[in-house]
Formats: structure tokens, C-alpha cells, sequence
């Protein structure tokens, strides 16, 4: 219920801003175009539901399929991201950066994960992580996964599929805040998802290897 009241209100919105734009949300769907946005109403819905504070709405704009404005709302925690392509990332209207981490042991790195994934898949990244020496976390929102490596509360986010409105937005804070990020939209990764691989840079060529997201 939560979930399609807050997006038919950012629909409403939306149409009412940007009327020639398309909308692609996680429940009513849609159609990618020149300029599309993409939007997550809860990411996080089991944490909401359980009363979790890790949760999100997320809110991302795509021109000429290049991701180019994010917005992240973490009410429960007071939290606001916004960026913008070439302008920089901001917290609560405060200018955040990755954590600049350059050793592997001394890393926490945040792994999602999928259904669409076998588990073998996932436990096998999970012990090469722990084998490098490297802390493992997982907290229920890849929205938020992005947003803890803008601000270096972690070193790395890793998913082995995620959803476009999952990571539309975060995209843009992580990059905007120097976070390296493979190319999620490379093919159908609109409309069928791809893995995600956001980490602070020094990291991503060994984070590449352990997850083996190009």
C-alpha cells in the first residue's frame, strides 16, 4: 500500500513538472524515452515493513540514457542526497566523497542480493571478500548502498543483478561523490537490470576481481 501511494504521488509530480517525460516506477512500470525518469517509491520495503529505519525513496533521471540527476530520500534517517551530473553529490545539503581507501583489509564493502542469483554465486563472493580481509555487510537497500559508498561509510557496493530503480539514482550521488561504477545501462540494463560494482576508487580494480563484475 505504501508503496504504490508514494509512487502514484511522484507520477503526479512528475507529469505535473516535466509533462513531455517518461516515468518508469517499480510498481506501475513504463517506457524508457530521451528522458526518462526512474523511480523507486520504497527501496528497502522489507526494512520499512519491520520497522528498520534503512529505507528510501529514490528518484533518478536519465537523458539520452546517461544518468544525470539523483535524488535519495532516507526520511526515517533524516537524510536527503541530491546530485547532478557534473555538480557534485550533497548530503543534507553538505558536499560528501568517498572514503579514498586504498587497503583491501581494512575495507567494508556492502553485498546485495538477488533472487535471480543462485546462492552458490553470492557465498562464493561473500568468502573471496573474507578470504582479502575485507569487512561484509548487507543492510537491505542497494539505493542506500550507493549512497554509504558517496559518503564513505563504505568502501564498495557489489549486487550480481539489480533493477534500474534500484540504482537510477544512486548512480549519480556515488559518481558525482568520485566513486568508481561499472557501466550498469550497458545493454537492456533499463528494462532487465544488470550487476552493480560502485567502489572508491583505489579499490575497484581488486573489487573487480572478487566480484568478477567487470
Amino acid at each position: 500500500v505504501a508503496d504504490g501511494a508514494v509512487e502514484g504521488f511522484l507520477r503526479q509530480r512528475l507529469a505535473v513538472l516535466f509533462p513531455t517525460d517518461t516515468v518508469i516506477g517499480e510498481e506501475g512500470g513504463g517506457a524508457a524515452s530521451d528522458a526518462v525518469w526512474i523511480i523507486d517509491p520504497i527501496d528497502g520495503t522489507s526494512n520499512f515493513a519491520r520497522g528498520d529505519r534503512n529505507w528510501c525513496i529514490s528518484i533518478g533521471f536519465l537523458s539520452n540514457r546517461v544518468p544525470t540527476i539523483g535524488v535519495v530520500a532516507a526520511p526515517a534517517l533524516d537524510e536527503l542526497y541530491v546530485a547532478q551530473r557534473g555538480q557534485g553529490a550533497t548530503l543534507n545539503g553538505r558536499g560528501i566523497a568517498v572514503s579514498g581507501a586504498e587497503d583491501l583489509k581494512r575495507a567494508c564493502v556492502e553485498l546485495g542480493w538477488s533472487t535471480r542469483i543462485p546462492s552458490e554465486r553470492y557465498l562464493a563472493i561473500v568468502q573471496r571478500c573474507h578470504a582479502a580481509g575485507c569487512s561484509v555487510k548487507r543492510s537491505g537497500s542497494g539505493t542506500l548502498g550507493l549512497c554509504h559508498v558517496a559518503n564513505g561509510r563504505t568502501d564498495a557496493y557489489a549486487e550480481l543483478h539489480i533493477n534500474a530503480w534500484d540504482v537510477a539514482a544512486g548512480i549519480v550521488v556515488a559518481g558525482e561523490a568520485g566513486a568508481s561504477i561499472n557501466d550498469f545501462f550497458a545493454g537492456d540494463g533499463i528494462g532487465d537490470g544488470n550487476p552493480i560494482l560502485c567502489s572508491t576508487p583505489a579499490l575497484a580494480p581488486r573489487f573487480r576481481e572478487i566480484t568478477g563484475i567487470p
